[in-house]
């Protein structure tokens, strides 16, 4: 048994890694990891698609996820990294639809989902008056580099967590980050787009 198998939470529940473990004899188990990360991974793809894409973008990850959860690497406790990986290359699919999402937002300010821009995630990109200009600055990224960007801004994931996600190297998210940083930040007149304090120490 790994690490990952014993491993609980604080409050005693079973690691993701245990509850897909346990779901390959007992499917039903995976419910579980739906229900701890649909909202979050719902919120993410609406941020970058818009909330009636996000259902079904949603829907598709973790069906996906439940066909791969043979695959999964049962030494990783947290299954976040694995879902957002699913969602972005889904994501991919519609990328389209994505800039004209952004392309939206640049013309209007006016995000389309019913919370505001400015929410306890969206105020790690920017702040709320900046919401045209952001829109504009998402639209003219590569989408790796904003993949990158979003993961850590809108996701919260870590540049490991994000690394895994994306099965990319470390290095190679900081490189990108870095660049749909800069340019982001120019675009916005210097204001830095993440407010986190783990990308300070590359600059």
């Amino acid at each position: 048994m790994t690490a990952a198998h014993a491993e609980t939470s604080a409050g005693g529940a079973l690691s993701d890694a245990e509850v897909v473990r346990q779901s390959l004899d007992d499917p039903e188990r995976f419910a579980e990891l739906f229900d701890r990360h649909h909202r979050r991974i719902h919120a993410y793809v609406a941020r970058r698609l818009g909330t009636q894409a996000a259902d079904d973008i949603v829907a598709e990850t973790f069906l996906a996820a439940f066909r791969r959860r043979a695959s999964y690497d049962l030494d990783r406790p947290l299954a976040r990294p694995w879902l957002y990986g699913i969602a972005t290359t889904l994501i991919a699919r519609h990328r389209r639809a994505e800039e004209r999402h952004y392309r939206a937002l640049q013309r209007t300010g006016a995000d389309p989902l019913p919370e505001p821009m400015a929410d306890a995630v969206i105020t790690r990109v920017v702040a709320e008056s900046h919401e045209r200009v952001l829109g504009g600055a998402l639209a003219g990224l590569a989408r790796g580099d904003r993949d990158v960007l979003l993961l850590v801004a809108w996701g919260g994931l870590t540049y490991e967590e994000v690394a895994q996600a994306l099965e990319v190297p470390v290095g190679t998210v900081r490189s990108r980050l870095h660049r749909a940083r800069r340019r982001v930040r120019a675009a916005l007149g210097d204001t830095d787009p993440l407010a986190s304090t783990e990308e300070t120490d590359d600059e």
